[in-house]
């Protein structure tokens, strides 16, 4: 006998909605607060909520935006990022985005909640609009990125929007060679260079960049092991093959679960044991902390002595 399954309903049918459009929906504040602590509620930007099981999504994502946005504003740096499904945001703004746009000269900055605009020009040439939002174009988005966050979130922004797709290495160069005098250039250009679209992770960026910022050579991104078979058998996040040198970064989501970490032990085994490979594992702790082990470990495997202090 079939049983009839009732359509998943949600809170304002899982359209979005401010806190000042809360009380019209029958949330006093208290009760909306109650909502977002117990989990009924997420909230998707500072002052946007959405019914928990409603997805995150590109459209999610513009949808919210939109009621936040002023008139003739152009989202940037991390928010234009973020309508792309990029999330570049440093640590402390992971959790409570607050929009970033910019808005012509004289038009006067929005004082509206939830959201930080500035005053400025940007070329017609550097904007397009995607889902009805006015945005900056990917490439002056990463270059945004690369001159305004601190290094190792600068450098896997970027990554993460040329392993999207959205941007090339040597678009990104090109493009930063021909600018002068802004802020933040010098890091932009350099780091513009260590761009590798093969990153999966931020954390494989900034491991990348611990290694680059040592001196020691670029090293090999998703680099494939071989079977005795000459087939290709297991990938390593960095390398340095011609030394079997190699690093993993392992992170919670990908790295935690009780299958996964038998997968990575034995794999991990048969590098060491059969191909000979000398591998670091490494963890957020290991790779965002100050201990320069790993700079002195990789320095002594390549004969090479590491440049130390690093400068993040």
């Amino acid at each position: 006998m079939l049983t009839e399954t009732k359509p998943q309903t949600y809170f304002n049918e899982g359209r979005p909605f401010t806190r000042s459009q809360a009380a019209d929906l029958g949330l006093r504040a208290a009760e909306l607060r109650e909502a977002v602590r117990w989990g009924a509620l997420h909230r998707v930007l500072q002052s946007v909520y959405v019914d928990e099981g409603v997805p995150d999504s590109r459209d999610l994502r513009a949808a919210s935006l939109h009621l936040v946005m002023p008139a003739k504003a152009v989202l940037f740096g991390t928010s234009a990022a973020w309508v792309l499904g990029i999330d570049a945001f440093q640590p402390a703004e992971r959790f409570v985005l607050t929009p970033e746009c910019v808005v012509p000269h004289g038009t006067g900055r929005c004082r509206r909640a939830g959201v930080h605009t500035v005053e400025g020009a940007i070329e017609p040439a550097d904007v397009t609009e995607i889902d009805g939002l006015r945005t900056t174009v990917p490439e002056r988005t990463a270059v945004d990125l690369l001159r305004r966050l601190r290094r190792p979130f600068a450098l896997s922004s970027a990554d993460a929007l040329a392993q999207a797709g959205f941007v090339s290495a040597d678009g990104l160069q090109h493009r930063i060679d021909g600018l002068r005098g802004y802020p933040g250039i010098v890091q932009a250009r350099q780091l513009a260079r260590w761009v590798e679209p093969l990153t999966e992770s931020p954390g494989e960026s900034w491991t990348r960049l611990r290694l680059l910022d040592a001196g020691f050579p670029r090293p090999v991104a998703q680099h494939w092991v071989l079977g005795r078979d000459g087939q290709r058998r297991y990938r390593l996040d960095i390398a340095y093959p011609h030394v079997l040198v190699g690093c993993e970064y392992d992170g919670v989501l990908d790295h935690s679960d009780g299958a996964d970490v038998r997968a990575d032990t034995s794999r991990r085994a048969w590098l060491r044991d059969v191909r000979r490979w000398r591998l670091m594992i490494l963890h957020k702790s290991d790779v965002l902390g100050h201990d320069p082990w790993l700079e002195s470990e990789v320095g002594r495997l390549l004969g090479m002595e590491p440049v130390l202090p690093r400068r993040w």
